[in-house]
């Protein structure tokens, strides 16, 4: 029996609304359905408008003039609307799961109420059309005011047919900042060992939306009920590492997690990057999870009881690649978390009398313009993740050295080797023989430009090399 809500009406898009009026014109069912509904009843904008219908995939491809085949062997069409796509599904129960991942076979049903019951939470559940309401069998609304992730039905059957869904509740509770229904998450403690049947990149998906979430933190529900040690078990040796140290107030795992935390208020507000979308949003929060992944390897305590980490840096910058081979990111954003991982505790070095500017230059260097305001966004989660301890000041150190790095880029001083007023060929003609000698003298000039960028200029640049000819 479908069990109908008094809540009020949902906007729906006109695109939407025309899709609906036709199945409904011809005989059939249709509502918008699932996280869409969800979105509406939180006040929230959907990405997505998903429907769901009584009519058949051949039935509803018969209706519309541009269809796209998305999956119909799951009985779902992408209805093309002005480039916009719908994905219309005809209601279905699933067969048994033989790999806890999909279903062996769908089973087209005419009943809605069939359909509800096989998806996964009760708040993505619920369906609506103008015609007939909300439609909410599992007492999704109740859950949405209570702000409360619960299963729909046994909670162990969801998690045994889908393993995934354990993940997917846990990132339903950060991106909501809801709490998880007690059986739910006594369902995820007990099949836990189940998520070593899901892909890499699935489970990869599902932690990245959770941590560029406002509630990143209940990645810590993933922790103790044990699903970090089958994806991210170096996570769980981080959170067993304190950090006896007056610069530090918690252990180096709950440290890394506040600094995703403060990494994505830093993303809101930064300007002018080299490069900001979802993409190197989800790059920063993966920086600031991992950037001390290698203290645990490196700790040692002095004699007076302070914990020291002398080369995490390094070696962090080997561990956070082997943890992003393995959840399968691409070389892009690999090659960007293992420079800025590597540097992310140069913040002093460059600032020290009128060297300053020289030292700048050569951590522009050895960073990269292309990286150097990535590294700032993780120096100050860093420090922002920190003790009180001369934080302020650190703080202000990195805003100058920031402010440094942008009058250097202003001003186009010469930091790497394209910089130079001089290239290979212009060296060749000068009588140097083509080979590697050709880049030892590139490396050279630079590393005097590096220095004094006054001499960054074709003759004098000439005139050194023909001593290097003569000293030769």
């Amino acid at each position: 029996m479908e069990k109908k809500s008094d809540m009020g009406k949902i906007e729906i898009p006109q695109d939407a609304k025309i899709i609906l009026n036709k199945l409904h014109e011809n005989g059939y069912e249709a509502y918008v359905v699932g996280g869409c509904v969800r979105d509406k009843l939180l006040g929230k904008e959907p990405e997505d408008w998903d429907i769901t219908t009584s009519a058949k995939p051949k039935e509803v491809k018969a209706l519309f003039k541009r269809t796209i085949d998305t999956g119909i062997q799951h009985g779902t069409v992408t209805i093309m609307i002005d480039k916009v796509g719908y994905e219309v599904t005809t209601y279905r129960m699933d067969g048994e799961y033989e790999d806890h991942r999909h279903p062996k076979e769908v089973i087209f049903t005419p009943k809605l109420e069939e359909d509800l019951k096989r998806r996964d939470f009760t708040i993505n559940a619920m369906a609506y059309n103008e015609e007939d309401g909300l439609i909410d069998i599992f007492s999704g609304i109740e859950d949405l005011k209570n702000g409360i992730v619960r299963c729909v039905g046994d909670a162990r059957e969801r998690f045994t047919e889908d393993a995934l869904r354990m993940l997917r509740g846990i990132r339903f509770a950060g991106q909501l900042q809801f709490k998880l229904e007690e059986k739910t998450y006594e369902a995820i403690c007990q099949k836990k060992d189940l998520l070593k049947n899901v892909s890499v990149e699935r489970i990869r998906t599902e932690l990245s939306k959770l941590l560029l979430s406002d509630g990143s933190d209940r990645l810590m529900l993933a922790v103790e009920s044990g699903l970090t040690k089958i994806f991210l078990p170096e996570f769980d040796v981080m959170l067993a590492t304190d950090q006896v140290n007056p610069h530090h107030r918690l252990d180096v795992g709950r440290h890394c997690l506040e600094a995703v935390y403060h990494m994505n208020n830093l993303w809101k507000s930064y300007q002018n990057l080299p490069q900001k979308n979802k993409k190197y949003h989800i790059a920063m929060v993966y920086a600031a999870l991992l950037h001390d992944i290698a203290k645990p390897d490196c700790k040692h305590t002095s004699e007076d009881g302070i914990d020291h980490f002398k080369g995490h840096n390094i070696l962090g910058e080997k561990k956070s690649k082997e943890v992003l081979r393995r959840l399968k990111f691409d070389n892009e954003t690999i090659d960007l978390l293992k420079v800025i991982i590597k540097h992310h505790d140069e913040r002093h070095e460059f600032l020290q009398g009128n060297k300053k500017r020289r030292g700048m230059r050569r951590l522009i260097n050895r960073v990269g313009k292309e990286n150097m305001l990535y590294l700032f966004m993780l120096q100050k989660a860093d420090v922002m993740s920190q003790s009180d301890y001369y934080q302020k000041e650190k703080l202000e150190k990195i805003e100058e050295a920031e402010q440094l790095f942008l009058e250097i880029k202003k001003e186009n001083e010469p930091v790497d080797i394209e910089d130079l007023e001089i290239s290979g060929k212009e060296i060749i003609e000068l009588g140097i023989k083509q080979g590697p000698m050709i880049g030892e003298i590139l490396n050279d000039l630079l590393e005097r430009v590096l220095d004094d960028p006054e001499i960054n200029k074709r003759e004098k640049l000439e005139e050194i090399v023909r001593e290097m000819l003569i000293e030769k």
